[in-house]
């Protein structure tokens, strides 16, 4: 047998030294028309991204119209006084650039992308359907049907209709957050271009908005370029609205909306808790992810890896809305589905899950992985132009200062395990949590309500 040669193997790649990081610093600036504009230097980034806030919040819609706010975020993309629909789509498409709206209880967002040497065709587009929006007959009567359509398609989904099932239940119906984001199909249809019109010209102002801009802007004259078309935007100046308080009604219960014949039930248990204005949240962060937030998690591990009864349950903090005075309200909520016959022992397990944690604690390993995962990938995560606008968009919105996303890294990177520990088992109390249920209740009521987990209501899936 021939005796083969010794083969020279390459050096094995080391790692490089950490470069230091920190989420980006904007500069903050005010228009002559008053719009806040927030800029981003970011070298290399060649897609810069611009989003728009615009106090324009759900609470405002008029009553019987909820839906309005979210058919002119459609809207505006839809034609101006210089170009019909087609015509608009057309010009964004030759710019390389996308348009997106929509409308949540803080307000209105415009997120535009586009490449860094198209940047003043398409802010000359994006300024043009704020100052002239068209709000055609015929494209909000199309806009209408179209969210006709989607309301079936979310009703029939379970984690959509869970979502639904859980606002109403934690909030008064004369809260707007008891209801859908997106209207109803009550609501929605009596939406027509003069019902949008009327709210575009009662809410939306550049006084009150907020324009954020990041990318490369090498060579940019944002300044003139900002003046020459978001500027150019005028209307009345008006104050910022007041935010209404949030309250919620998280007496530990049960809400089956009924599914005959499912195979599988939806789990969406939740409260409200605390948001970004409170010093418990960078804990409760580092909590609830190693509650829920990744495969590795302690829901995961029993309810997936042990016992079989999921594809993988989520635990997170959703901020609802800020107020400027520092008050707001998070939606903190556990999500995820079962088969159908494991419904009652999946739940019993996650509450055992839950008793445990109130128990022993999280240990310092969970906790290092949770920084490691949650702090160490934070230079990935904001790679993108769009990522860091979307951020600082977010914490112009929540009211709060702009370094808070760089010191929320440090916060956590210096949460300690008993710390954390007391965050997540202050979010999820075993005795306040409402849990829905969206699945056969023939099946799955009488197991559930033998875990005395809270009263038991059963309800009529739409």
């Amino acid at each position: 047998m021939t005796e083969l040669a010794p083969m020279d193997f390459h050096p094995q790649p080391q790692a490089g030294d950490a470069r230091p990081w920190a989420f980006p610093a904007p500069e903050r600036g005010t228009l002559d028309n008053g719009l806040t504009v927030l800029r981003c230097h970011r070298p290399g980034q060649q897609v810069v991204a611009v989003e728009v806030l615009l106090d324009a919040p759900l609470d405002a819609e008029p009553s019987g119209l909820d839906g309005v706010a979210t058919i002119m975020a459609r809207a505006f993309s839809e034609g101006t006084d210089k170009h019909s629909a087609e015509e608009f789509a057309a010009e964004l498409e030759r710019c390389g650039a996308t348009l997106d709206s929509h409308a949540d209880h803080p307000g209105v967002r415009l997120s535009l992308e586009v490449p860094a040497s198209r940047l003043p065709r398409a802010l000359g587009l994006l300024a043009d359907a704020l100052r002239a929006p068209a709000f055609a007959d015929d494209e909000v009567e199309r806009l209408v049907h179209n969210r006709l359509d989607e309301i079936p398609h979310e009703l029939a989904n379970p984690a959509r209709r869970a979502a639904k099932e859980l606002s109403r239940q934690l909030f008064p119906a004369t809260s707007r957050m008891s209801r859908p984001r997106q209207g109803t199909e009550d609501t929605v249809t009596k939406i027509d271009s003069a019902a949008v019109r009327a709210f575009y010209d009662r809410h939306v102002r550049p006084s009150t908005g907020t324009a954020v801009v990041v990318g490369d802007l090498t060579g940019v004259d944002l300044d003139a370029l900002l003046g020459e078309t978001l500027g150019a935007w005028s209307a009345p100046a008006a104050k910022p609205k007041p935010v209404p308080p949030v309250s919620a009604d998280d007496t530990g219960r049960v809400v089956i909306v009924d599914r005959p014949g499912a195979v599988q039930t939806q789990l969406l248990i939740g409260r409200v808790g605390p948001d970004r204005h409170d010093r418990v949240w960078a804990a409760q962060v580092l909590g609830t992810y190693c509650l829920g937030g990744t495969l590795t998690s302690r829901l995961d591990r029993v309810l997936r890896e042990e016992k079989g009864y999921t594809y993988g349950v989520r635990a997170f903090g959703q901020v609802l809305r800020s107020a400027p005075d520092g008050s707001g309200a998070a939606m903190l909520a556990i999500s995820g589905s079962v088969d159908t016959p494991n419904t009652g022992p999946a739940l019993q397990d996650l509450w055992t899950v839950l008793r445990k944690l109130a128990e022993g604690g999280l240990t310092d390993a969970e906790r290092d992985i949770a920084v490691q995962n949650l702090v160490g990938v934070a230079p990935l995560k904001y790679e993108t132009a769009a990522a860091v606008a979307s951020t600082l968009a977010d914490q112009v919105e929540q009211f709060l200062p702009d370094d808070y996303q760089a010191a929320l890294y440090r916060q956590l990177a210096a949460t300690g395990t008993v710390e954390a520990t007391a965050a997540v088992v202050s979010a999820f109390p075993v005795d306040g949590l409402v849990t829905v249920l969206v699945g056969d209740a023939a099946q799955i009521k009488e197991p559930v309500e033998a875990l005395g987990i809270g009263e038991v209501t059963v309800v009529t899936a739409e």
